[in-house]
């Protein structure tokens, strides 16, 4: 469901924001100038974001949800960009903050229940930051699949960094959001009742969450006690990240926008 808004600020922000994302995935060579544009677009679009989780009334969505996970990425790179200058990945993911930023003022979400517990925006800032970090292993992965695809065709690999440190980058961004993932459920199991006003359930979410986490489960021990490399770890990380992303923003689409219901 499209929501407008009332004030022309939201949509002169998100213009902003997105044209900022675009501007450093078309300078290839200028990087200090392309960090800058990266800074601002983040900026630009975290005022967004507090203005829908904290306006009056605060809402949130699939899209939202989007906006939020491609806004961590993009706080992850910059830093990881301090420390490995050489990743390329800023145009992959300049384009996806700018498309991010535009489906979240186009579908900004429902309104928020609310609620007086603390346990309700803990839970959300668990999922939303295991998204962000999955979302960087899925981009890392990516990257390193092609890389090595090139070596094997005997091209030069174009990753930026040699294969071992982008293979351990991607693993360091799923161990660190096998963990938020599991705090994520773990609120969710034991504070159901509070958080969303009833007990633990087993409706779509739930079942998509505990799919993802048992595949990133699988994923950890294979790579840890069997040494998995290479596409067969990058595909349980693409299944694991697919259905985590079926669990919140793939069931809120549905309801919002193919339902036209309120969650």
């Amino acid at each position: 469901m499209i929501l407008a808004s009332a004030s022309p600020l939201p949509l002169i922000l998100s213009v902003l924001a997105a044209l900022a994302y675009v501007v450093p995935a078309l300078l290839l060579d200028r990087i200090r100038t392309a960090h800058v544009w990266v800074a601002l677009a983040w900026l630009l679009q975290g005022t967004l974001l507090a203005w829908g989780l904290l306006g009056e009334p605060p809402h949130f969505g699939f899209a939202p949800a989007l906006s939020v996970t491609a806004w961590l990425v993009a706080a992850v790179y910059a830093v990881e960009s301090l420390i490995y200058p050489q990743l390329p990945t800023r145009w992959t993911l300049s384009t996806i903050g700018a498309v991010a930023v535009m489906l979240a003022y186009l579908f900004p979400g429902s309104v928020m229940p609310p609620t007086s517990s603390v346990w309700l925006p803990i839970h959300l800032a668990f999922g939303v930051a295991c998204y962000g970090l999955f979302g960087m292993a899925v981009v890392h992965a990516w990257f390193m699949n092609l890389a090595e695809k090139r070596i094997r065709l005997g091209k030069d690999s174009h990753s930026g960094l040699p294969l071992l440190t982008l293979e351990r980058l991607t693993y360091r961004f799923v161990g660190a959001g096998f963990v938020l993932l599991t705090a994520t459920l773990v609120v969710g199991m034991l504070f159901g009742e509070v958080v969303y006003g009833h007990a633990w359930r087993w409706d779509h979410k739930t079942v998509f969450s505990l799919l993802s986490w048992l595949t990133f489960a699988v994923l950890l021990v294979g790579r840890v006690g069997f040494g998995w490399r290479g596409k067969r770890a990058a595909n349980f990380l693409y299944v694991g990240s697919a259905l985590l992303l079926l669990a919140y923003v793939g069931s809120r689409f549905v309801m919002e926008i193919v339902l036209g219901r309120t969650p």
